[in-house]
């Protein structure tokens, strides 16, 4: 694909993929939270009992939508490949510590351009913050590091992750008493499960098709100077835009903005951190769940680590809220780079042996 198509696929993609998240406001998800890969994680591993945070407790048709949408038209279009085996207890520990500084920030890479284009411009510290752990990262990459290769696996093992995902449509349909719903809070608040599942599986199939990457636009233009996976972002961010300020949703300032809080720092040590192990992953979280419907082993290893993170960040009081960031939290931050930083120097030296 020429870099121009490329350009012109992410510029569509990202505007459809804004305006979808915009409009699934609309519909009954949190302000400012269409999609929101970490936080609807949380939502799902909470509704499964993994955590007893009451407010935050759903299973997301939209993560099952990304997830099958991708499996779907990576099959369509012969791109489906069952692959796995690189890493795959050090890629688990990345994407906790990425669910980690989510969760310190409260919203993934793809929600805080949605915040920003609501008008939260305490996004702006987690953009910095962001792009500063990719940065960063990338210094290990033009060194060697690699987490190694991967290898083909039984088509099983690919299908193991999208039937997972059937059974968990089942069960926000049919809405069994052992699974847990939010009955007030952001979990309460959710578009109806059709129009969710509907978003997802398109947004799925767009990204599959598009390549979109959030850690990919950032680290592409500090390791080879190209800007055109930014461009799918930007558009992401003027897709949202268009509807929130045709529908009175865009509220410009720091203060009372949903599901946020105004903590600069760690706004941006919280998405430093996201940023960081991301780019050591090779992609962000929304890009993980792409990757799992591709067929890839480690990204579902990857979107394992991350619904543990969850869990343990709702268990043991890590996750930031409204007031700010916990004390738990901030350590959790802390020992999360020094994880990360330990993981980039040992595999970066490894390569070079």
């Amino acid at each position: 694909m020429s870099g121009s198509h490329e350009k012109r696929n992410l510029i569509i993609a990202g505007l459809i993929i804004g305006a979808i998240a915009g409009f699934l406001v609309l519909a009954g998800n949190p302000a400012n939270m269409g999609f929101c890969i970490a936080c609807f994680i949380r939502d799902t591993v909470g509704a499964l009992g993994m955590h007893r945070a009451a407010p935050v407790q759903y299973i997301r048709p939209e993560v099952i939508g990304l997830i099958l949408g991708a499996y779907v038209l990576s099959m369509i279009r012969g791109e489906h490949q069952s692959k796995g085996g690189s890493s795959p207890i050090i890629r688990f520990i990345l994407g906790f510590f990425v669910m980690i500084g989510a969760l310190m920030f409260l919203g993934c890479p793809l929600r805080m351009i949605l915040r920003l284009g609501g008008g939260d411009l305490n996004a702006l510290f987690g953009i910095a913050g962001f792009a500063g752990g990719i940065g960063f990262g990338t210094i290990f990459l033009k060194r060697g590091y690699s987490l190694q290769r991967t290898y083909a696996l039984s088509k099983l093992e690919s299908a193991i992750m999208p039937a997972i995902q059937v059974g968990l449509l089942v069960l926000v349909v049919t809405a069994p008493t052992f699974i847990f719903f939010s009955q007030k809070g952001p979990g309460a608040m959710h578009a109806p499960w059709l129009i969710s599942l509907a978003a997802g599986l398109v947004v799925g199939g767009l990204s599959q098709y598009s390549r979109l990457c959030t850690v990919g636009g950032f680290r592409d233009l500090f390791l080879f100077k190209k800007s055109v996976l930014i461009f799918g972002y930007i558009a992401v961010l003027v897709g949202v835009f268009a509807v929130n300020i045709s529908f009175g949703n865009f509220h410009l300032g720091f203060e009372n903005q949903p599901v946020s809080h105004t903590d600069g720092l760690w706004n941006f040590l919280g998405m430093a951190l996201a940023g960081f192990c991301s780019v050591l992953l090779g992609g962000c979280p929304l890009r993980q769940l792409i990757m799992t419907g591709e067929g890839n082993s480690d990204s579902a290893v990857t979107v394992l680590g991350l619904a543990a993170g969850a869990a343990f960040a709702h268990n043991f009081g890590l996750a930031a809220s409204g007031a700010g960031p916990t004390l738990n939290g901030q350590i959790a931050v802390g020992i999360g780079f020094v994880v990360a930083l330990i993981i980039a120097v040992l595999n970066t030296k490894r390569s070079n042996a």
